[in-house]
């Protein structure tokens, strides 16, 4: 799955060193809702899992051909006709430069017309307020807000539980192309 510069290509084997190494740096962990300290043999026996799961779909995530970072589409259930997401950039020098705004175009694709399903949902800490304005930016609309949800940092943090449905992309997405790849305001 990709639009021009970005490519969403399914995890294999050859990747989980380096998403291991990513998911383990502060600069993505604080996003997430935990920190692990994963080992070599905990992310092969977690990919096994994962990649027999048809609930799961795991992405690398390339700019330019370059890999960036993970994307999952999670909570697959066709008969609800939904999901969940999250991705991070585990490569940090690349932050701030739309790569974000341009694997949730893709995302959504994906999950809309691939997929054929109607609903997206994701999560997000109140404190990471650039995503939730990405998200919200794409249409993403918040509904719900889950107090004390997460204890990391020996504290609680709130989320803020957002979504989007499949009618609402179809009359946004032509816009919101041309604002991402064709840089029309």
């Amino acid at each position: 799955m990709s639009n021009i510069d970005i490519k969403l290509e399914p995890l294999t084997e050859e990747h989980l060193e380096m998403i291991r190494n990513w998911r383990q740096l502060e600069e993505v962990t604080k996003y997430m809702y935990t920190d692990p300290k994963i080992s070599k043999e905990q992310q092969i026996e977690w990919f096994k899992l994962v990649s027999k799961d048809p609930t799961k779909k795991f992405f690398i995530i390339s700019f330019q051909g370059k890999p960036l970072g993970l994307c999952s589409v999670t909570d697959i259930n066709y008969a609800f006709k939904k999901c969940s997401w999250a991705f991070y950039i585990g490569d940090t020098s690349i932050r701030g430069q739309g790569i974000g705004s341009k694997v949730e175009y893709n995302v959504l694709n994906y999950v809309f017309y691939e997929l054929n399903l109607n609903k997206l949902n994701c999560e997000v800490f109140v404190s990471n307020d650039p995503v939730i304005k990405m998200h919200e930016k794409f249409g993403f609309r918040r509904e719900a807000y889950f107090r004390n949800h997460v204890f990391k940092y020996n504290k609680f943090h709130d989320v803020v539980g957002l979504a989007m449905l499949k009618d609402e992309w179809e009359k946004l997405k032509i816009t919101m192309y041309n604002k991402i790849y064709k840089n029309k305001n």
